[in-house]
């Protein structure tokens, strides 16, 4: 008996149609164009949880209150609990269905039926039964084993969904955090532009009142101090709006960050090191969105299997037993009680105008789409990977070039206004000096906070991190 159970399940494994999945060939270059040969490389794994590098308590408390209560992640994990119930179906389906049923009918029967009813036979017969009965459909074409590979693969891909936006949400919320203490810091760098305006201010008031200095300087000053304080309330308004955004992100709506609470400005926060020079491409592997597209690939390959196994007959087992009789304290009487049914069927598709090929030239269509959508996946995530490394690297470049600037401008303010007060240039040449360092603050703020950004980019695109032993 073993023996031939054993031959009968590889027959029946044998008959399952469809072509079996294999990961598609997609070549892609051995590292990342325009990849830093130097720098600050990484010889250790990085941890997936990488927000932890920027060494920054309430970032840590932030991503950590988002991905327990951001409504984007409850979603996804609904989604994943339907999935697994879709599975938990799809394997149900690989077992024999038993149902129990109980019941109790009266039935009255015509007088004048034929053969009509003898005399002294009621006319009104009860009835007592119970029955189990099961039914159970012989897998030989292999859709069900298909639909359960389908099934399965689907689960996977919304597993790897949930991770997708796990990555995205805590990406989000560090780079709207580093825009929060970005605009902290160009917020100080106002108010310091501000002061400095008053005390412009002051100096050509006074020099008015000596006879040193038109009035022009006066409204000159004036306009110039008015105009800072218009971008410290524009950059305050953009505090609230992230703050807010902030809040919506991590699930605390009532959240509120004071600049005085946090630890120190933008340039406090750490660059992250670089992934290690001639890092193969392999890394993409650790994507959750391509391996997200790749189960997505597997499933729609299956559904050909079970498409194409519609075009065959489908061999069905039926099975009943139990009792029944016309007293309910008869129902165990005896066997005379008993009642029971075997059968098979055969049931095969004859003629249905094409419609059932037609469904499989549907599915196959289906996974040449899966097939381009997880090529666009590989191609995306390495041209990101690319670009990451093009941001980062550009932005650290341009900190150097800012910050000579920014120098140079104080330095040119400085001598301006040491030249006004001793009226050996016009108060026109303050102004122009007051301007370019202010703007050149703002500039090297806002490249701290464009490079920390492109380094969460980066995390973001190598799927959380890296591992330089394993090459992914």
């Amino acid at each position: 008996m073993k023996i031939g159970a054993l031959v009968l399940t590889t027959l029946l494994a044998g008959c399952t149609l469809g072509p079996d999945y294999k990961r598609p060939d997609m070549p892609l270059p051995t590292k990342f164009p325009d990849q830093p040969a130097s720098g600050e490389p990484a010889a250790a794994p990085l941890p997936s949880d990488w927000w932890m590098l920027y060494n920054d308590a309430t970032l840590s408390e932030l991503v950590t209150s988002g991905r327990k209560s951001n409504a984007d992640v409850r979603l996804a994990f609904a989604r994943v609990q339907e999935a697994e119930g879709v599975l938990r179906e799809a394997r149900a389906s690989l077992f024999p269905e038993v149902i129990g049923t109980a019941s109790y009918a009266r039935t009255g029967v015509s007088t004048f039926s034929q053969p009509p009813v003898p005399a002294g036979i009621t006319t009104v017969r009860p009835s007592y039964q119970a029955i189990l009965s099961t039914s159970y459909e012989v897998d030989f074409w292999g859709r069900v084993s298909r639909g359960n590979e389908a099934a399965r693969a689907s689960l996977l891909a919304t597993r790897l969904s949930r991770d997708v936006v796990d990555i995205t949400l805590a990406g989000g919320i560090a780079q709207t955090y580093f825009v929060l203490r970005s605009l902290d810091t160009q917020i100080a760098v106002l108010d310091n532009s501000i002061r400095v305006r008053r005390e412009s201010l002051d100096i050509a008031k006074a020099r008015l009142e000596a006879g040193l200095a038109p009035e022009l300087d006066v409204y000159q000053a004036q306009g110039a101090l008015s105009d800072a304080l218009v971008q410290r309330r524009d950059a305050a308004r953009s505090r609230s709006l992230v703050e807010h955004q902030l809040a919506q992100l991590t699930g605390r709506l009532d959240l509120q960050l004071r600049a005085d609470k946090l630890a120190g400005d933008v340039f406090s926060l750490p660059l992250v090191p670089l992934p290690p020079p001639g890092m193969p491409s392999t890394l993409l592997d650790r994507r959750p969105d391509i391996r997200q597209a790749e189960e997505t690939l597997v499933a729609a390959n299956a559904q050909i299997g079970i498409a194409r196994a519609a075009l065959f007959p489908t061999i069905s087992l039926t099975a009943s037993a139990g009792v029944q009789s016309a007293q309910f304290a008869d129902l165990l009487a005896g066997p005379g009680a008993k009642i029971w049914s075997l059968g098979a069927a055969l049931a095969g598709p004859i003629f249905d105008a094409g419609r059932r090929d037609a469904r499989v030239d549907q599915a196959r269509a289906r996974n040449e789409q899966a097939l381009a959508t997880y090529q666009k996946a590989i191609e995306t995530g390495f041209r990101e990977v690319a670009d990451a490394l093009v941001n980062v690297e550009q932005s650290g470049e341009s900190e150097a070039e800012l910050k000579a600037r920014l120098d140079a401008a104080r330095s040119a303010l400085e001598l301006s206004t040491l030249r006004y007060q001793s009226g050996y240039s016009p108060y026109l040449e303050v102004l122009d000096a007051q301007r370019t360092a202010n703007d050149a603050e703002l500039a090297f703020v806002r490249n701290r906070q464009a490079r920390l950004a492109f380094s969460v980019d980066l995390m973001k695109a190598l799927g959380g991190g890296w591992d330089p032993a394993a090459g992914r």
